[in-house]
């Protein structure tokens, strides 16, 4: 765990070295791009695999582990129930929820879309991203994703990124 001591003037902890074939969210920009992806993507709640695509797309913010979209069309019929209320996102928009439904089991508001995002994000229309820490569990390229800490942000942490990461204890004005 990072101590504040550890914390040079410039606001976040030094980022961690990365590996070969590893990314370091410290050289994601701000504001944040999306990126095409051919990994293969699972996302698995109640049980049972409720989406799974080849073609998701990679949000990717600075301090932050990528947020997968998925094709709307990738999960199974009646897993996505959409919920009243919304939220902005200073860089994309309105985002509208969903709960993941599947075999009795329901995750409240664990997945969100940008119906019209702003300049930029056209390219999140149709997707969805989901709360890792709130399924049973996303897999990426056969890795079981580590949600990002916090409960409010929907990074998904494989061995390929490298942080810190935003989200947990002290992080909050990286």
């Amino acid at each position: 765990m990072t101590k504040s001591a550890d914390i040079p003037s410039g606001g976040h902890p030094a980022p961690d070295p990365a590996g070969p074939g590893q990314e370091s969210v410290w050289d994601y920009p701000r504001p944040p791009v999306v990126q095409p992806s051919d990994e293969l993507v699972e996302v698995w709640f109640g049980g049972q695999l409720v989406a799974r695509t080849g073609t998701p797309l990679r949000l990717l913010e600075t301090s932050h582990p990528p947020t997968y979209y998925l094709p709307r069309s990738c999960f199974a019929d009646g897993v996505l129930r959409p919920v009243s209320g919304s939220t902005v996102c200073e860089w994309k928009g309105r985002t509208d929820y969903f709960d993941v439904v599947a075999r009795g089991q329901v995750a409240e508001r664990a997945a969100w879309h940008y119906p019209r995002p702003v300049a930029g994000y056209e390219s999140l229309v149709g997707h969805v991203a989901v709360m890792p820490g709130s399924m049973d569990g996303c897999v990426v390229d056969g890795e079981r994703v580590r949600p990002q800490a916090g409960g409010f942000y929907g990074g998904w942490i494989t061995d390929r990124v490298v942080g810190p990461f935003k989200g947990g204890p002290g992080s909050r004005f990286w």
